[in-house]
């Protein structure tokens, strides 16, 4: 489900990921919503999964609705690399 250079956005509520994957389908960009794999930290259970080339667009389109996640982390050499952490405190708690 999850292969080499993907990343995945976690969110600490299975509201905000259900609504980030919302907005972000509606705009046209490509995401799947997935369990969460076990090694990563999450609230919720679930994250959205996407490739570097659309990281731009989703975290912008993220941003702009409030939506932004706790952290995207990206799988390399059969782990999750953590890459970004939102440092803004708001992550939907």
């Amino acid at each position: 489900m999850v292969q080499e250079g993907h990343l995945l956005a976690v969110f600490n509520s299975a509201h905000r990921v259900m609504k980030a994957e919302g907005v972000l389908k509606a705009l046209g960009l490509p995401v799947l919503l997935i369990p969460a794999p076990r090694q990563l930290q999450t609230d919720c259970g679930l994250a959205l999964r996407f490739s570097e080339d659309a990281r731009e667009k989703i975290m912008q389109a993220l941003e702009q609705e409030g939506l932004l996640p706790a952290y995207v982390s990206e799988y390399r050499g059969g782990l999750f690399v953590t890459t970004w952490v939102n440092e803004t405190g708001d992550v939907g708690r």
